[in-house]
């Protein structure tokens, strides 16, 4: 497939864009996903002639013909990541070639034309040069970034479209986390899959999330915040959350979280943790682990700490677990030690509060 690396981005500024008084109020207290940004990026990809038409123009609707394979097929992926505030007042990102690469995958597996991860890139510092005013201070949070790619072309036949729009929204969001936050509490879906081999499981796409919407509607009704799925084949080890990774704490001080085979999303802030963790010496895991032994080691105290990770929420310490075989809580539904360390040294180095030594930090501005 074509690609156009050195595509460039017309800017047409937002007419209506809002002012920066009311701006900086949303900023305070922006909350997730509720509050867009004046603009968004567009880039058009058509079979033959590759990736062209780039521009970021003001945020709002977007035409589309009833009969787009989107609506019918389902053919559609989309990222998550963010720009970031520092103390000296650069805007950064955190590992976006990673997401670039994800996307790029994620592509591939959808049978959509994977995006080149060079033009990701500077679409992603091109949108947040344009949108700068809109990322909080560290204090508040940070910028949600949304890249996706629906396919574009108008047909009813069970085929890959030839024709794909990529695009990029942001969200101010608000921290999920705080020192006083009690953990999450999440219900066993023993039911409900989220992925089978084979399947979309590591790829980033709409359907997988579609397709948990029901499972967690069923945490909703017995009182849980998240949903945390089992395998497909046996139905007893455990794999991720409905949005998010999982890591298991022991009472050793080691860490374990289950491994990657094609059923779960390679998670940016799973595989940072992994990194964080083995260079501050603790012993990790990846490794099966089955719900009721999750549950036996619950009781017995060998589990002392559990969390959950993605780039939304970060580091979210889960405190209470339910299933048909009863509830259980975890280091008294509080942040445990080593969550709340883990949680720390990631966000200061996405926040540019401590030394670098990976590289993941992404200068734009």
């Amino acid at each position: 497939m074509n690609s156009t690396p050195s595509l460039n981005f017309d800017f047409q500024k937002n007419p209506k864009a809002i002012d920066d008084t009311k701006r900086e109020n949303f900023l305070k207290n922006p909350g997730f996903g509720k509050i867009f940004t004046d603009h968004m990026l567009q880039i058009k990809y058509t079979n033959g002639t590759g990736w062209t038409d780039g521009k970021i123009i003001p945020y709002g609707p977007i035409s589309l013909d009833p009969a787009v394979c989107l609506f019918h097929y389902g053919q559609e992926i989309f990222e998550g990541l963010k720009a970031y505030k520092t103390q000296d007042g650069h805007i950064t990102l955190f590992r976006p070639l990673t997401n670039a690469k994800r996307f790029y995958n994620s592509a591939l597996r959808m049978a959509m034309a994977p995006l080149p991860e060079a033009i990701f890139l500077k679409a992603v510092e091109e949108f947040v040069k344009v949108e700068k005013n809109w990322v909080p201070d560290s204090s508040v949070g940070s910028l949600y970034l949304r890249p996706f790619m629906i396919s574009s072309t108008p047909y009813l036949g069970v085929k890959p479209s030839p024709d794909y729009i990529f695009m990029i929204i942001a969200s101010p969001a608000g921290a999920y986390f705080s020192k006083d936050n009690e953990g999450v509490s999440v219900w066993v879906s023993e039911f409900y899959t989220r992925a089978a081999s084979g399947g979309t499981g590591e790829a980033k796409c709409g359907g997988n999330y579609a397709a948990s919407l029901i499972a967690q509607q069923e945490a909703t009704k017995n009182n849980c915040d998240q949903i945390v799925f089992l395998d497909a084949a046996e139905h007893q080890w455990i794999e991720e959350m409905g949005g998010m990774n999982i890591f298991f704490v022991f009472d050793d001080g080691s860490l374990l979280t289950p491994p990657l085979s094609g059923t779960i999303l390679p998670g940016i802030t799973r595989d940072s943790i992994l990194t964080l963790a083995r260079d501050k010496g603790i012993k990790v895991r990846e490794e099966r682990y089955s719900v009721h032994q999750w549950i036996e080691d619950i009781k017995s105290g060998k589990i002392r700490e559990v969390f959950a990770c993605g780039t939304a929420a970060v580091v979210t310490p889960i405190g209470q677990v339910k299933s048909s075989r009863g509830e259980f809580n975890i280091n008294g539904g509080k942040p445990g030690t080593l969550t709340q360390e883990i949680r720390k040294a990631l966000v200061d180095i996405q926040y540019g509060r401590s030394a670098d030594p990976y590289h993941w930090v992404h200068k734009v501005i």
